[in-house]
């Protein structure tokens, strides 16, 4: 008995130790400061909500400059994004279920108001991730003022209402759909949210006889590859990313990708085609050549590659592809339409810088904060044709 205490205590020095044990020369412990502008998240039961006010006026003129672009006015966004609000009544605010949710309900389009059930979700989401162009770049009173308005575009909240976070508490007993989920199961710790329960998910590890090869059960079609223009170029410059060039099929892709300056030889062009379904002739991958007029700055041409950087850190290529048009129109329709006017380079700099509507559409384009060098190089990118 005294040998296997012995044994206990030794095993439980040597975990602890373990669990102390740095390695030199790597790595190095995070600053407060660092810790807290990660801390960002606010919880359903608001624990990390910081203090502020917004009111739906001050929201409206904040929505109407940042947000109204992708989501239209009163958040009936566009054939591109959800709308906001919509399908909820005075009696699922009295019950806090929304009756079209339920099982038999046909509704044909689901808004966010409808399947949110607690407001610390959406301010969260807004805190952090929107606007779209400039993510966290709102203060607290900017993300209380926009939640305030979407909450009253959903008649939770009068048009005279100043959110805040003394009186969240009380707004979130009017959502539509606050008793429309469950906190019974397992993804929160401890009682303080619901209790621990079973997990959602129960599984076995596989420990006789297990498949050494995975078996692909789906795919993407080749003629869907390239439904929303080329992926890798859609990514928000924030934090790091990949993406497969949808453009190509994908084993062109995947050759891009292991030598991307490089064409590929017909042999691997053959490949591709043969991989995708595809009946095309093995031929290399060349560069599109440049449609546009020959200028003194054809030589010094630029290519997609000089002004990506630019192209992620505005959100430009979110609202724009190459050649598809997404929430606006493609680059190569800008060039088609603007790139030959005397002042083409000029002119798309100014609407790079300060945003318009109705030349394409009636999704407005909102100003942006770039800078006057970074807009004239992008806009002299789209007169040299946007060549990739």
């Amino acid at each position: 008995m005294r040998s296997l205490c012995v044994f206990c205590v030794l095993i439980s020095s040597i975990t602890i130790t373990s669990a102390q044990t740095k390695f030199e020369g790597i790595g190095r412990a995070a600053t407060p400061a660092e810790v807290k502008a990660w801390d960002i998240d606010v919880r359903p039961d608001f624990k990390g909500l910081p203090p502020g006010k917004g009111s739906v006026i001050q929201g409206e003129k904040i929505w109407e400059a940042q947000c109204a672009g992708c989501h239209g006015s009163f958040g009936e966004s566009n054939e591109v994004f959800t709308p906001i609000a919509g399908n909820t009544t005075a009696k699922d605010i009295e019950t806090g279920r929304v009756a079209s949710l339920l099982p038999g309900a046909n509704t044909p389009q689901r808004t966010t108001l409808m399947k949110l059930s607690s407001i610390s979700t959406l301010w969260d989401y807004v805190n952090r991730a929107m606007p779209w162009t400039a993510p966290k770049s709102m203060t607290a009173d900017e993300v209380y003022a926009v939640t305030a308005y979407m909450l009253n575009l959903g008649n939770i909240v009068p048009g005279d209402f100043t959110l805040s976070d003394q009186n969240i508490r009380d707004v979130q007993n009017r959502l539509p759909n606050r008793n429309g989920k469950t906190t019974a199961h397992a993804m929160w710790p401890g009682n303080e949210l619901g209790g621990m329960k079973k997990p959602d998910v129960q599984g076995s590890a596989c420990m006789k006889d297990c498949k050494q090869e995975p078996k692909v059960a789906s795919f993407l079609p080749a003629h869907a590859r390239d439904a929303h223009g080329n992926l890798a170029e859609q990514s928000r410059g924030l934090g790091g990313s990949r993406g497969a060039d949808t453009t190509q099929p994908a084993a062109v892709s995947a050759a891009l990708v292991s030598k991307p300056n490089q064409a590929l030889t017909g042999k691997e062009s053959a490949l591709s085609a043969t991989n995708s379904g595809a009946s095309v002739a093995a031929a290399p991958v060349v560069a599109t050549p440049n449609t546009m007029p020959s200028s003194p700055a054809a030589s010094a041409a630029l290519k997609s590659a000089d002004v990506m950087p630019t192209l992620q850190k505005y959100a430009c290529i979110a609202c724009h592809g190459m050649d598809n048009k997404l929430v606006g129109p493609s680059f190569k329709e800008i060039v088609a339409k603007q790139g030959k006017r005397v002042d083409a380079q000029a002119y798309l700099a100014a609407k790079i810088k300060n945003g318009g509507q109705g030349v394409y559409g009636q999704i407005p384009m909102p100003a942006q904060s770039i800078s006057e060098a970074e807009s004239s190089r992008v806009a002299q990118w789209l007169v040299q044709g946007a060549q990739r």
